[in-house]
C-alpha cells in the first residue's frame, strides 16, 4: 500500500528522455488528480450506499450512474468550447469549487436528517455538471505541462495518480461510512477545496489558438468531426466506449458485497478499490517501460482480459476469487487507458484539444455512467449474474468486431512517432 506519491522513474528507454520530476506544474497536476479523485470515489461510495440502504433498489443504482452521465451529454460541445476559449486551469478551479459545495450540501442534509433519495440524485446530476466541465479541460492541459515524447510516461503517471485515489479513496469512503456518510461527504469537500488550491499552483498557460483554416473549425461539431476523420482515435475511444459500456460492474458492487458475497461497507470498499490496485500497478510498469511496439494489439489483449475477468466476478461467490478477477480486470483496463489516451492527445493539436476531449468523455462517461444504469436495467430484468456475465461476452464480442472494423487501430505499432521523439 503506498504511503505517498510515487517516486517516478528518471529514465526511459530513450536516452535523452526527460523526467517528470523535473515539471514542478506536472507534480501539482498530478496532485490535483489524486484529490479530485479521491473525493469522487469517496462520494460514490457513500452515496450508493444510502440509496440502497433506503431503497433496496438494484434499479436506483443505475439511476445514480444516470444522473451523473447527462450533463456530459447535455453540454458536451459547451464544455469543449469552454475548455479550448478559457484558461483550462480556472476551468478546473471552476469545475471542483462547484463539486465541493455540492459535497457539502450533501453533508449539512445526511447531519440534519432531511437528505432523500431525490436530494441525493440532484446532487449527483450537480457532481456530474462539475465534472463535465473540469474532466476535459484537465486532460487537455496535461500536453502544456511536459514534452511530447515524455507524454505517454506522463499519461501513465497520471493514470497511477488516479488510480491510486480509486484505491484509497472506496477504502477510506468505506470505513468513513460506518461513522455515517456525513463524515464521507464531508472529507470528500475538502479534498476538492485541497485541489482548488493546487490548481492555483500550476503556472503553465494555454498555447496561443492559431486561427482556423476554415469556418467550421472554430464549431462546437469541430470535435467530432476531427474525431470521426481519424480512424485509430474514433476506434480507440468507441472500443471503450461498448466495452465498458456492456462489461462494467462497478454499479452493482454494492449488490454483490450485500447479497451474494455476504460482506459489508467495509467489503465493499475493498471489492472497489480492487480493480484500481490493478490498474496502479500496471500504470507504475507503463511509467518505468512505455509501450513501444503493437500498442493496437497491446489495447485489444487488454479489453479481452477486461471482458473475461467480468465473466469471473459474475459467477464466483468467493469475496477474494472476486477481489483476484476485479484486481486483474483493472489491470487490464489500464493498458487500453493508457494506450487509448496517449493516442487521442499525440493525435490532436492543441487549439482542437477541449472539444475532443469533451467528445472523448461523453463516451467515457457513457461507458461508465450510462453503463452502470445499463447494468442496473439488465440486473433487474435478467438477474444479477446473468447480467453480469452476458456484459463479458459482450465486451468480448466488441473486441472481434473492432479488430474487423479498425485494422489500422489493431496495426498501430508505436505510439509516438519518430519525427516527434527527434523534435
Amino acid at each position: 500500500m503506498l504511503h505517498g506519491p510515487p517516486a517516478f522513474p528518471t529514465a526511459m528507454s530513450t536516452p535523452n528522455a526527460d523526467s517528470l520530476l523535473r515539471h514542478p506544474d506536472f507534480l501539482m497536476y498530478w496532485g490535483v488528480r489524486l484529490c479530485s479523485m479521491m473525493a469522487f470515489q469517496m462520494l460514490a461510495v457513500a452515496v450508493g450506499w444510502q440509496v440502497y440502504d433506503l431503497t433496496g433498489s438494484v434499479l436506483a443504482l443505475g439511476y445514480i450512474g444516470l444522473a451523473g452521465f447527462l450533463p456530459s451529454l447535455l453540454l458536451v460541445f459547451v464544455i469543449g468550447q469552454v475548455a479550448d476559449r478559457f484558461d483550462r486551469r480556472r476551468v478546473v478551479q471552476l469545475g471542483h469549487v462547484l463539486e465541493a459545495v455540492i459535497a457539502a450540501g450533501l453533508a449539512l442534509g445526511s447531519w440534519q436528517g432531511w437528505l432523500s433519495v431525490t436530494h441525493i440524485f440532484v446532487g449527483v446530476f450537480l457532481l456530474g455538471v462539475g465534472k463535465a466541465f473540469s474532466a476535459p479541460a484537465l486532460s487537455a492541459l496535461l500536453p502544456s505541462l511536459v514534452p511530447t515524447p515524455v507524454l505517454p510516461r506522463a499519461v501513465s503517471a497520471g493514470s497511477a495518480a488516479m488510480q491510486a485515489a480509486i484505491i484509497l479513496g472506496p477504502a477510506v469512503g468505506g470505513f468513513l461510512y460506518v461513522a455515517g456518510p456525513t463524515a464521507v461527504y464531508v472529507a470528500g469537500a475538502l479534498l476538492f477545496a485541497a485541489s482548488v488550491l493546487m490548481l492555483g499552483l500550476i503556472r503553465a498557460r494555454q498555447a496561443a489558438r492559431a486561427a482556423p483554416e476554415h469556418p467550421e473549425d472554430s464549431s462546437v461539431f469541430a470535435g467530432l468531426r476531427f474525431i470521426r476523420s481519424k480512424p485509430v482515435v474514433f476506434g480507440a475511444i468507441s472500443l471503450d466506449l461498448f466495452a465498458v459500456l456492456l462489461g462494467g460492474v462497478t454499479a452493482m458492487l454494492p449488490v454483490i458485497a450485500k447479497d451474494l458475497l455476504h460482506t459489508g461497507p467495509e467489503g465493499l470498499g475493498v471489492l472497489r478499490s480492487a480493480p484500481a490496485v490493478g490498474a496502479l500497478l500496471v500504470s507504475f510498469w507503463l511509467a518505468r517501460f512505455p509501450i513501444e511496439r503493437r500498442a493496437g494489439y497491446v489495447m485489444f489483449g487488454g479489453v479481452a482480459v477486461f471482458g473475461l475477468a467480468t465473466i469471473v466476478v459474475g459467477l464466483t461467490t468467493d469475496f477474494w476469487v472476486a477481489t483476484a478477477a476485479l484486481l486483474v480486470l483493472g489491470g487490464a483496463d489500464m493498458l487500453s487507458v493508457v494506450i487509448r489516451s496517449s493516442l487521442v492527445q499525440l493525435e490532436t493539436p492543441d487549439a482542437m484539444r477541449g472539444r475532443v476531449n469533451a467528445v472523448n468523455f461523453l463516451f467515457i462517461g457513457a461507458s461508465n455512467q450510462l453503463g452502470e444504469f445499463r447494468s442496473g436495467v439488465s440486473a433487474a430484468l435478467m438477474g444479477l449474474v446473468p447480467s453480469i456475465v452476458a456484459g463479458g461476452v459482450g465486451a468480448l464480442a466488441v473486441v472481434a468486431l473492432w479488430m474487423l472494423w479498425f485494422p489500422e487501430l489493431a496495426k498501430r505499432d508505436r505510439l509516438v512517432d519518430e519525427d516527434a521523439r527527434a523534435a
